[in-house]
């Protein structure tokens, strides 16, 4: 089956082109700000059994498609890893290779918290040195960069932006972040063909339950920790736990690329969008997440809070 392409200005899956993947390799593909490096950590915590790890997190979990970086020292270094491997995706199933010898770990958020988290992020960007770290790369690469696409608006309150996010039918292929894309990849998920190793957490359950969804990751991918260990693998895997090593936890530090890194993390908590809707917005807002999305994927990804 063809694979479909998506790519913008941040990410471009056909960087999967030609990448072998391993037996057990372990593909955590989320859409943004769903709990992708949380997940990262947590793989990593279970794959290398101690709190400290031997690296950053974006250097041992690199994320493939990501445009800054060159793709020839990422896959280097991927195919230097000796080390169970746990990759970094924004890409839905429909556009990464389909192997039922890998775990794909896929997370899902409430997507009205998802766009007040991408708020955060996009306010704590600093783009042109994300810009020059992408024309370094291509350059690296020896590719030629797509013209830029048209950047989501920063001006207007919190309330614009979150219906333009809403509100934007623009192609998942090409978007960074909408509604549209974050119940697309989810879908792509929940629909998975049964040949393929598919594990499926929920934002929430992490915050709820953070022992028993490890436990349940640790299950489903074959790896068992000594009970001596545990507790302190669950509390690196923390949110609070994260922010203090965020020198590590942060993805892109060492492009400098955020204005304070430890803002990357933001509040981690649920149910932010209740102090900026109202009962009308809710109704438009139901209205339209019905119309995108399987009424079982809308249901679960707003854990019980959509009616």
């Amino acid at each position: 089956m063809a694979r479909r392409r998506y790519r913008g200005i941040v990410f471009d899956s056909g960087r999967w082109d030609g990448f072998e993947l391993r037996p057990g390799d372990i593909i955590i593909s989320t859409p943004p700000k769903c709990g992708t490096t949380w997940t990262q950590m947590i793989c990593a915590l279970l794959v290398f059994q101690e709190p400290e790890l031997p690296d950053r997190l974006a250097r041992i979990s690199p994320w493939l498609d990501m445009v800054s970086r060159p793709r020839t020292e990422v896959v280097a270094e991927l195919v230097a890893e000796t080390h169970r491997r746990f990759i970094k995706t924004h890409t839905p199933l429909d556009g990464l290779p389909r192997d039922p010898s890998v775990t794909y770990i896929c997370v899902g958020r409430d997507p009205r918290d998802v766009m007040l988290s991408m708020d955060n992020h996009r306010a704590n960007l600093d783009i042109g040195e994300f810009l020059r770290s992408r024309a370094e790369a291509a350059a690296v690469d020896g590719v030629e960069l797509e013209p830029l696409p048209q950047l989501p608006p920063a001006a207007g309150s919190a309330h614009e932006r979150f219906w333009h996010w809403v509100d934007d039918d623009g192609d998942p292929a090409s978007s960074a972040s909408s509604l549209r894309f974050t119940l697309w990849h989810l879908q792509t998920f929940w629909e998975a063909p049964g040949n393929l190793d598919v594990v499926l957490l929920h934002y929430d359950d992490l915050l709820a339950d953070l022992d028993g969804q490890m436990a349940l990751v640790a299950r489903r991918l074959g790896i068992e920790v000594p009970e001596r260990r545990w507790g302190e693998l669950v509390e690196a895997a923390t949110l609070d736990g994260m922010r203090r090593r965020s020198e590590v936890t942060v993805p892109g530090a060492s492009l400098r690329q955020w204005r304070d890194p430890d803002r990357f993390f933001h509040k981690g908590t649920s149910g932010q969008w209740r102090d900026l809707l109202d009962e009308s917005d809710l109704a438009r807002y139901t209205e339209r997440v019905r119309s995108l999305a399987p009424g079982d994927l809308v249901s679960w990804v707003h854990h019980g809070a959509l009616d």
